[in-house]
């Protein structure tokens, strides 16, 4: 933890709440003076109040020691609107449904903004049987690599974790999916949008539909 609670943060937030530094208080069992002393930085809270604070303020533990709290619109809990974060000392892996308050190693993690895919990431996804085959085409070195492939659909995401020296490859259970996502530990997390009948990187483009409006359309112009 590299920073603590503020009484700056803590009257900010009771004011919102519509709170009386006297009602804040008597939530917390302490005087008022008490609460006075934190305002005017003559004193901190006592770390065992945090989580009291925190309940009494209707925030995490997260928010108050930052002093960014968060509204997550996402209620319907829709997967497509998921968010990840990466620790960028550890590599590790968050995944949100919303927009939340993360800290790592004394971080605190903002959410990866997902790019479109270019020239030194590509993917390609092939259809096999009821999985899609995702191949990242992309260093696997340990400088330089591909950490972790997933596959968003409304209610469910599938994950898989890569390390350096394997591949950069995953398979996924069909079931809807609507977006992939891959993260590179160089130049962050980059998405695609799964469109219908573009499923196989070989062949480029089901053309099936198409096929059959043209064969339909010669049978009606020569017989």
């Amino acid at each position: 933890m590299n920073q603590y609670v503020t009484g700056a943060v803590i009257k900010r937030l009771w004011e919102e709440k519509n709170m009386t530094q006297l009602q804040l208080a008597e939530r917390l069992s302490v005087s008022a003076k008490t609460v006075s002393k934190w305002e005017t930085a003559k004193e901190y809270p006592d770390i065992t109040l945090l989580e009291s604070i925190a309940n009494a303020l209707s925030v995490s533990i997260s928010e108050l020691l930052s002093g960014n709290t968060v509204t997550n619109s996402n209620v319907s809990a829709n997967m497509l609107r998921s968010h990840f974060y990466v620790c960028p000392v550890c590599g590790n892996i968050i995944h949100s449904m919303g927009e939340t308050v993360i800290q790592c190693h004394g971080l605190q993690l903002q959410p990866e903004e997902a790019e479109e895919t270019d020239e030194n990431h590509k993917i390609f996804t092939e259809q096999v049987e009821d999985e899609y085959y995702v191949q990242v085409e992309h260093d696997m070195s340990k400088q330089h690599y591909i950490s972790f492939i997933a596959a968003v659909s409304v209610d469910k995401m599938q994950m898989v974790k890569l390390y350096p020296q394997g591949n950069a490859e995953a398979r996924f259970k069909m079931n809807g999916v609507k977006k992939i996502y891959f993260y590179c530990n160089r130049s962050g997390l980059f998405s695609l949008d799964l469109v219908k009948g573009i499923d196989d990187w070989k062949c480029g483009y089901d053309d099936t539909e198409e096929r059959r409006q043209l064969e339909a359309a010669a049978r009606m112009l020569f017989g």
